[in-house]
């Protein structure tokens, strides 16, 4: 395989605060690299120094192989927002378009377009300003995708995302031969699309092939060597100090070489491996819960022309999970604001007609809190901190702040030097020290590292309170929820019980079964009319030659071995234990016999009326 890209000793401060020093790593052509650090240790700004938006402060060597094309998708798109979407992508793509044919340009613009229509975008006319943060982040990704670049560098590609376009975009990087380098958060994007994970750690990086429970396992293995070599010197240092307190009058005289090994010894002595973490133990308790929590009756909402609910009745109960899940814009923020009381429209008023051209916001039905209710509700785009105030300023609690990985150090530094994490985490610390008894979490995971999810996953699991989540992360949901509202659009809200996955795979049944009903609807309708096409003409039938009689016994034999190959594919596939790549590869077969069954089965009736 090529060395796509060679680094060696890249350096990143930010004031007195080392990201990383004197790092370097190897990328070769194919390698689908998920790169995992805590949050603040300079994640996004290695993806701009690669992707030469910002540089090395030590210089260093960053050698991409000559001639190969590039696209870098950074956490937040600039764009014009008079811009329609189309132009967008046409103005920002002026390094990849430059120079291009005509033929080749007609073709980079059918691919954008195709994208668009992937990620549900189907009006490239639309203007940048009217899309929801979401949609401008598919608008980001078709442009990057579009340039059918070699290397792919990509900072939180998933966050703001639906699951719709999730599954998309993991798909397609999964299938395709590019080369990649992302940060990601999300587990089961990462085990799908990545092949490595690579760990930003103390300032080294280091290297584990395989997917993220492979990472999770070879990391621990490297720290429990890495103390334990520790201890193993901590033994040669004893024996070293007895030899250096030895006739100490005669230390002149002693080998200088080994007194400055002694030493070396004592500072590797010193270094145990110990991994700060994000500790909820002070946030256990929860207000108590009243039998009420919120009661939903015939709840409905539209703003102008259009549905966000439609005659909602439901009655959460006492410490139940809920997750919410749904494309960007079926309403699942506006449903949180509603039942909250933190959305107010213009005009609230008890309709059974909604002008189609309303411009405000209009609400029917009963929305009731419990007395007891304390609502601790974590908003999307909620931050609202002053960029000039400090740490310290927003939360007074130094114990607290230690705890959720602000040291004494940080205290005093302004918001605007957090990384976008740090001040995530800092949210979620002010949400939380409330003590609420019914916890929103509207897109917790955007922006938070994956130690800090596991430590968050853990902490709603065992939380007194009653709990509701939109995510797009399907590992998140799959740990905590007991159950689902599918907001499907048009104010529909479905309800279903179980897990993400559970969901998933019931409807990728359903829409097998509907696919199987089509083609025997398809089947019947082409049996229908070649019987009365045969009726329309007078002849004779033709009796079926030897070698089409040899074709007629082999068909249905191929059938046959089709059915069985197909059955036994799907039990492989429900089995949830395939790797990735037999996942995928059963995945595509299972189309291909699809295709050839429908192939043979219309060749065998043929061959049959002349039986």
């Amino acid at each position: 395989m090529a060395s796509y890209l060679q680094i060696e000793n890249i350096s990143k401060s930010y004031g007195p605060k080392v990201l990383f020093e004197n790092i370097g790593f190897n990328i070769n052509e194919g390698d689908k690299i998920a790169l995992i650090a805590p949050n603040g240790t300079g994640k996004t700004s290695l993806m701009r120094i690669l992707a030469g938006k910002d540089k090395s402060d030590s210089g260093g060597k960053i050698l991409f192989l000559k001639d190969i094309k590039i696209a870098f998708l950074e956490q937040e798109y600039d764009f014009d927002p008079d811009k329609t979407i189309f132009d967008q992508i046409m103005s920002s793509s002026t390094e990849f378009t430059k120079g291009l044919d005509q033929e080749h340009l007609w073709e980079y613009e059918r691919r954008v377009v195709k994208f668009l229509t992937n990620f549900n975008l189907p009006d490239p006319d639309q203007k940048m300003k009217e899309l929801s943060g979401g949609e401008v982040k598919r608008v980001a990704i078709t442009q990057m995708l579009a340039t059918e670049a070699e290397f792919f560098i990509m900072d939180e590609p998933t966050n703001h995302l639906d699951i719709d376009a999730i599954e998309f975009l993991e798909g397609y990087l999964g299938r395709s031969r590019c080369t990649l380098l992302m940060v990601t958060h999300d587990r089961y994007f990462l085990d799908r699309v990545c092949n490595i994970v690579m760990e930003m750690d103390h300032g080294a990086v280091y290297t584990y092939k395989g997917n993220y429970q492979n990472y999770l396992e070879k990391r621990e293995e490297r720290i429990a060597n890495y103390n334990a070599e520790t201890d193993k010197v901590r033994n040669i240092l004893r024996r070293e100090l007895e030899w250096i307190r030895s006739t100490p009058c005669a230390r002149t005289g002693k080998a200088r070489y080994r007194i400055n090994a002694f030493y070396d010894l004592k500072d590797r002595a010193s270094q145990v491996y110990t991994q700060k973490q994000v500790s909820m133990e002070a946030m256990k308790g929860a207000t108590r819960l009243g039998t009420k929590i919120i009661n939903c009756r015939d709840l409905s909402f539209y703003y102008g022309d259009k549905c966000y609910l439609d005659g909602f009745t439901y009655n959460f109960q006492r410490y139940e999970k809920v997750g919410i899940v749904g494309r960007n814009g079926a309403g699942k923020s506006t449903f949180l604001n509603l039942i909250t009381g933190n959305y107010t429209p213009e005009m609230v008023q008890e309709m059974t007609v909604v002008p189609p051209q309303s411009s405000s916001g209009i609400m029917t039905g009963v929305i009731e809190r419990g007395e007891s209710l304390k609502i601790g509700y974590y908003h999307q785009s909620g931050m609202s901190f002053n960029p000039n105030d400090t740490v310290l300023d927003i939360v007074n609690d130094t114990w607290l702040l230690n705890r959720f990985l602000f040291p004494h150090e940080m205290l005093n530094n302004k918001i605007e030097k957090l990384s976008g994490g740090e001040k995530r985490r800092l949210y979620l610390l002010t949400i939380l020290m409330q003590q609420p008894n019914l916890l929103i979490l509207d897109e917790p995971t955007n922006d938070l590292d994956i130690v800090t999810l596991n430590i968050l996953e853990d902490y709603l699991k065992e939380f007194s309170g009653s709990l509701i989540i939109v995510s797009h992360d399907r590992h998140f949901l799959d740990k905590l929820v007991d159950h689902l509202f599918i907001f499907c659009g048009d104010g529909l809200v479905k309800d279903f019980v179980g897990s993400y996955s559970e969901y998933r795979e019931f409807i990728k049944e359903y829409e097998a079964e509907q696919r199987s009903i089509a083609r025997a609807e398809e089947k019947a309708a082409k049996e229908k009319a070649a019987r009365s096409a045969a009726a329309d003409i007078p002849l004779k039938k033709k009796k079926l030659s030897y070698k089409e009689q040899k074709e007629l016994e082999q068909l249905e034999k191929d059938l046959e071995a089709l059915s069985a190959e197909k059955n036994d594919l799907e039990t492989q596939l429900s089995s949830g234990t395939l790797p990735f790549d037999q996942l995928q590869a059963a995945s595509e077969r299972i189309g291909q016999i699809m295709a050839l069954t429908d192939e043979k089965e219309f060749r065998w009736l043929e061959l049959s009326e002349n039986l």
